[in-house]
């Protein structure tokens, strides 16, 4: 005779998960309002100048040397390019004019000077405006947006029988639950919100829909298997069949960002860390919130439902 699977209540922790979200719901805003928040030129604007050189170099050197020439903050980064193999730095600071051929030039021969066994070259200049980099990152946030709204239309039509609508939007609210981790994650470790950024969010997105889907899935078959169970009992049953498949899969992506992340770092190329780290964090803030956030908040509201309902009744 085998041995029945325990049921574990990932839905009784409603208090502790309303704790949890709380928690970082604060942590965003004590980080927005008191850590400076580093946004890159590509959203608010600047000019970005690109080099090539030779050998080794101190990019905190080299910053320091374009910030008392230009007389302005400067960022520098040092990586290489995928496609030649080529070093390169890249330059980015706030201006509302970018430079001037003079000014480039000058720039140039003070390179030159100071470095010169590096065969410092210039490779690449552009100016973003301010207007352009507002409008990009309004165009992602819509597109977040229209992505959300896209994905409660599809799981209220796919899981109409398990309640759709509520399905969809508190699916929904586990998705917004694992960016403000990712958010979070970005301040307190002082990332600059780039284009790195927006790639994590919608990294994200997909991965964290993905895990809620297979878990609803697992609820409308056991509303079939199980046909006197309450909502609750589905639930808990859905992701406890789920939590298996949910937990290899994490520690399997876990892995190789983890892997990706030491490679990053100890080839010097830490730009791309602020990539991976957050991933690594959106990717267990996805797997817990598949498993207690989008079903404990889809319990409550067809709990909450089937009690007006049994009141109103009462009520005739």
């Amino acid at each position: 005779m085998s041995k029945e699977k325990k049921i574990y209540n990932f839905c009784g922790r409603k208090k502790l998960v309303g704790i949890i979200a709380a928690v970082f719901v604060l942590a965003a805003i004590i980080g927005t309002l008191i850590l400076k928040i580093d946004v890159a030129i590509e959203f608010k604007g600047g000019t970005i100048i690109t080099y090539t050189y030779d050998g080794d170099i101190d990019t905190n050197s080299v910053q320091k040397t374009i910030s008392d020439s230009l007389g302005l903050k400067v960022k520098v980064g040092a990586g290489e390019s995928l496609s030649t193999g080529e070093k390169n730095l890249t330059v980015s600071f706030t201006t509302k004019n970018g430079l001037t051929a003079d000014r480039q030039s000058e720039l140039m021969e003070t390179l030159n000077k100071t470095y010169p066994d590096n065969n410092i070259t210039l490779y690449d200049s552009n100016d973003v405006n301010p207007t352009t980099g507002k409008e990009f990152f309004i165009k992602c946030i819509v597109a977040v947006i229209f992505a959300s709204l896209l994905i409660i239309a599809y799981v209220a039509i796919r899981f109409k029988k398990i309640g759709g609508l509520p399905a969809g939007v508190c699916s929904v609210a586990a998705l917004f639950h694992d960016l403000l981790v990712v958010y979070v994650t970005f301040v307190f470790l002082g990332f600059e919100i780039n284009s790195n950024f927006m790639a994590v969010i919608l990294t994200i997105l997909g991965y964290s829909i993905n895990n809620t889907i297979v878990i609803y899935d697992r609820i409308r078959e056991n509303k079939s298997l199980m046909p006197k169970a309450s909502i609750r009992e589905l639930a808990n049953a859905g992701c406890t069949q789920s939590l298996t498949r949910s937990i290899r899969t994490t520690i399997t992506t876990l892995g190789t960002m983890l892997v990706v992340s030491i490679v990053v770092f100890a080839s010097g190329y830490t730009s791309l860390l602020s990539f991976s780290v957050p991933l690594i964090a959106g990717l267990i803030s996805g797997a817990y919130s598949s498993l207690f956030v989008s079903t404990t908040l889809w319990v409550a509201w067809l709990e909450r439902k089937e009690k007006k309902k049994a009141e109103s009744k009462k009520s005739k």
